[in-house]
């Protein structure tokens, strides 16, 4: 297929490369950039996915990091990968939270909003399918965004550290 060809493809279809020393590692152009594809049937998808949404409900926001990326890995689907993505960043979001880093929890959750927008964008059916109400879920981010966003403010306009409890840092060897 020729560079035209290929620049007139749909932004829904997934572009898919198999790699010359790998023919069963793939890619997938996704927003732009490369990412892993490493098929995996649809019902071990829906089954990751499910674990993965287990795993953030009792709180495991790690695990349920973890367990989402072969579903996300999984799907050339480019609704269905930002849908996951989405989650996986809403997820780390959470892990910053637990560990105290404001920045990192609005990061994520800004990148979370951003993926979960566009797999409503490229097809909501993906995100209903799932049971995911993701008009609902970007409210609740955008108000978790909004919470966090004044503590993030006081952070980026601070000069220098904001405790110094260590000057330097400590020999090794």
């Amino acid at each position: 297929m020729g560079g035209r060809e290929r620049d007139r493809r749909p932004e829904h279809e997934p572009q898919l490369r198999a790699r010359k020393d790998d023919r069963e590692r793939r890619t997938v152009s996704q927003g732009g950039r490369l990412k892993a594809y490493r098929p995996i049937p649809p019902d071990l998808r829906r089954a990751a996915l499910e674990a993965g949404l287990s795993a953030y409900e009792r709180g495991d926001f790690f695990e349920a990091h973890e367990l989402l990326e072969p579903a996300w890995m999984g799907t050339a689907d480019l609704a269905e990968r930002a849908l996951y993505q989405g989650l996986i960043k809403l997820a780390a979001g959470y892990v910053h939270a637990v560990r105290g880093n404001p920045i990192g929890m609005a990061r994520n959750l800004t990148g979370a909003r951003t993926h979960l927008e566009t797999s409503q964008r490229l097809n909501a059916e993906v995100s209903r399918g799932a049971g995911i109400d993701l008009t609902l879920l970007l409210v609740r981010i955008d108000a978790r965004l909004a919470a966090v966003g004044t503590v993030v403010d006081d952070l980026a306009g601070a000069r220098g550290p904001l405790i110094d409890l260590v000057p330097e840092a400590p020999q090794v060897r």
